[in-house]
């Protein structure tokens, strides 16, 4: 009997593009259901020449690789594997540890939170991808479905191999203000496969790229219905209504309901335990359906006023034209890809 059927599914998908060769791997000692602190059981790094020098990982533990144990017949573990494409030096033998090391991050987050990634998914790394390299323009990721690997079958349900696309500030905020795979086709000729390279420079600093962006936003709005913050409170009292965010997140907050809102479309805010909507609407209004869920509806016309006071700055801010809406802006802790609080407050 096989013992391992999701792994060797993993390793069948991987044969028609290595054949026989033998990857470098970089198994785990002390496995995540052990009590260890890896979620992956293994990574497998492949050198490439084509059609960019760089090394392809993929990583073994986001599924079910031994037994069936989740009550989805149709979806294998969290229903999909990371790979990451690390732009290599031709003479390199062996392939960077921060690039495995970011990939066991991500599995830590999803192991932890319940949050799971999908195509067109992004975040902010708070600093570079190598932390070894400050100088690196290369500071958050979005996922794509990996353009060699797709999605396969296997005995305990289907997997998507999710590839890991490294992206500068600029073209980061870019993605946000417009569509992910919009995006992601205008990135697509200047980085084959979505090699990440973390020397390069952002591409938004090429006129058509910016151009396309530019024309496209405004065209297209913002595909990004919800955004995770760690401040989501407020207060509420006859007639007033006080919404308590974040400073980091505040301008992002901002940026996308001018993406959204215009276009039909509501943002979602998304904390731990609480949660804002603010839809387009015809007159001003609050509701709380739900504990610990707020909708706000806000004519297009009082936009600005609310986006003007979404600053990051800590302070409360009245919104002129939604009477008694209050926002207050309280400091934010920047915390490093690791998820440790760093010595940065914004506010």
């Amino acid at each position: 009997m096989d013992e391992s059927p999701g792994w060797d599914a993993i390793d069948g998908a991987l044969r028609p593009l290595y054949g026989d060769a033998s990857p470098l791997h970089l198994g785990t000692v002390l496995k995540w259901s052990l009590g260890g602190p890896d979620p992956l059981d293994g990574i497998s790094a492949y050198p490439r020449t084509e059609p960019v020098p760089h090394w392809h990982f993929v990583s073994y533990g986001m599924t079910e690789l031994y037994e069936k144990e989740s009550e989805n017949p149709d979806e294998s573990g969290w229903g999909f594997e990371f790979t990451f494409r690390v732009a290599r030096d031709p003479a390199e033998a062996t392939p960077p540890m921060w690039a495995p090391n970011l990939l066991q991050n991500l599995g830590r987050y999803v192991f932890k939170s319940g949050n799971w990634f999908e195509p067109g998914h992004h975040m902010n790394a708070n600093g570079p991808l190598n932390a070894d390299r400050d100088d690196s323009q290369i500071r958050a990721v979005t996922f794509v479905a990996d353009p060699e690997l797709g999605e396969i079958s296997t005995p305990h349900g289907r997997v998507l191999f999710l590839q890991v696309v490294g992206l500068a500030e600029d073209e980061y905020e870019a993605l946000r203000q417009w569509k992910a795979d919009e995006l992601m086709k205008v990135l697509a000729p200047h980085m084959p496969l979505f090699v990440t390279d973390i020397d390069r420079s952002s591409l938004m600093a090429r006129p058509d790229v910016a151009r396309a962006v530019e024309e496209g936003s405004a065209r297209d709005g913002s595909s990004g219905g919800m955004l995770y913050v760690p401040k989501v409170e407020w207060e509420r009292a006859a007639g007033s209504t006080t919404l308590r965010l974040g400073a980091y997140q505040a301008p992002h907050i901002a940026e996308s309901l001018r993406g959204r809102l215009p276009f039909g479309r509501e943002l979602i805010l998304q904390s731990d335990d609480a949660r804002i909507t603010f839809y387009p609407g015809d007159a001003y209004a609050v509701e709380e359906p739900l504990e610990g869920v707020l909708d706000v509806h806000v004519p297009l016309t009082a936009l600005d006023d609310l986006t003007a006071v979404l600053r990051p700055v800590a302070g409360s801010s009245a919104v002129p034209s939604l009477p008694g809406l209050t926002v207050e802006i309280v400091p934010t802790v920047i915390k490093d890809r690791y998820g440790n609080e760093t010595d940065q407050v914004v506010g």
